[in-house]
């Protein structure tokens, strides 16, 4: 689930750091990754992706899917307003929000962080 708000300088996007043994400054794969999560028996993506996002952010916002599917997931977005309140569950030690480029950068392996540059690209061309 790619979620996206509107910023100041542009679009920004939500970034979650997952808590692990490793510890809060873990930074490797799949440390920082949207929200997201897997299918519970016989659920289907689109209610999956509601789910996770509530699950995980306390965000219930209206979701569509970019289609864009890379490694065999699908990729949801939701557009969140700007003071949006995220309130992390346990999974997660902590937020961002951020340019896609640092998303990109941030959110690996590369397979996650090329997810959001192509929604933002996607956005980018349907948005003036």
């Amino acid at each position: 689930m790619i979620v996206w708000r509107p910023g100041e300088k542009g679009r920004e996007y939500l970034i979650l750091h997952r808590r692990t043994a490793r510890g809060p400054e873990y930074e490797g794969d799949w440390a920082w990754t949207p929200p997201s999560g897997a299918r519970g028996p016989g659920e289907d993506a689109e209610a999956t992706a509601k789910r996770e996002l509530r699950e995980e952010t306390g965000l219930e916002l209206p979701i569509v899917r970019s289609g864009i599917s890379d490694e065999g997931w699908r990729v949801y977005t939701a557009q969140a307003p700007p003071d949006a309140e995220v309130i992390l569950n346990e999974e997660h030690d902590r937020f961002r929000w951020v340019p896609a480029d640092e998303a990109e950068r941030l959110c690996l392996p590369a397979m996650v962080g090329r997810s959001i540059r192509a929604v933002d690209g996607r956005l980018r061309s349907e948005r003036p």
